[in-house]
């Protein structure tokens, strides 16, 4: 069952647990295998190089990417092992299928880590590195619950809480699409479906307008 509040801007979708926990494990499986072969590495931000405080990798043909030298950017290939990035999982293209509203798959799914050594967490920002707004952005949360934020076209002002937990998937899609957002929180420890713990996000995006 999908759940739209009035508070938060048209086009934005919460489904609790989306997932079940057999599917959620599944879903962590498949992680761990992509991994093995595009492992976890840590990005740093354009030109300052400070490093973000989770560490990443990607599902599909695309992968976002960021380094100090070139910025925000997609590419084909893992900037460490220079490996296409693995392929998408079969639920994850169901998920696309049924909450979307988007004909064509997504080309991009962000792999994040929330470790908990790190305490790690995401500042407000927006996805707008695609050349196509017009396909939502579709995430699900594994693992530890995390207090999502939903602000506004421009930076800074007051946002709205939304908590979260394993299973969950949100959609951003139509006005709410180039919303500032960010995870102020994660609830570190509540889970143990990670291994080694904390929170995996899956962020599916389309890239491209047509198929490349």
């Amino acid at each position: 069952m999908s759940l739209i509040s009035p508070q938060f801007p048209p086009g934005f979708v919460h489904y609790p647990q989306f997932f079940n926990q057999e599917e959620q494990r599944q879903l962590i499986s498949q992680v761990k295998q992509a991994v093995a072969t595009a492992p976890f590495y840590k990005p740093t931000m354009p030109g300052t190089g400070h490093p973000l405080s989770v560490v990443m990798s990607n599902f599909g043909p695309l992968g976002w990417v960021t380094d100090k030298e070139n910025g925000y950017r997609y590419e084909k290939i893992h900037p460490r092992t220079g490996l296409p990035w693995p392929a998408l999982p079969h639920l994850l293209e169901e998920l696309w299928l049924k909450v979307s509203g988007y004909k064509y798959p997504p080309e991009a799914t962000l792999i994040n880590w929330y470790r908990p050594e790190m305490k790690s967490k995401m500042g407000m920002h927006v996805d707008n590195d695609e050349n196509n707004f017009d396909a939502p952005v579709v995430s699900v949360s594994l693992g530890d619950p995390a207090v999502f934020r939903m602000g506004g076209l421009k930076r800074g002002g007051s946002t709205l809480p939304l908590k979260l937990y394993s299973g969950d998937v949100i959609v951003m899609g139509g006005e709410s699409r180039l919303y500032h957002h960010g995870i102020s929180k994660v609830f570190y420890g509540e889970s143990d479906l990670v291994p080694k713990g904390g929170r995996i996000n899956l962020t599916m995006r389309r890239v491209n307008s047509v198929i490349v």
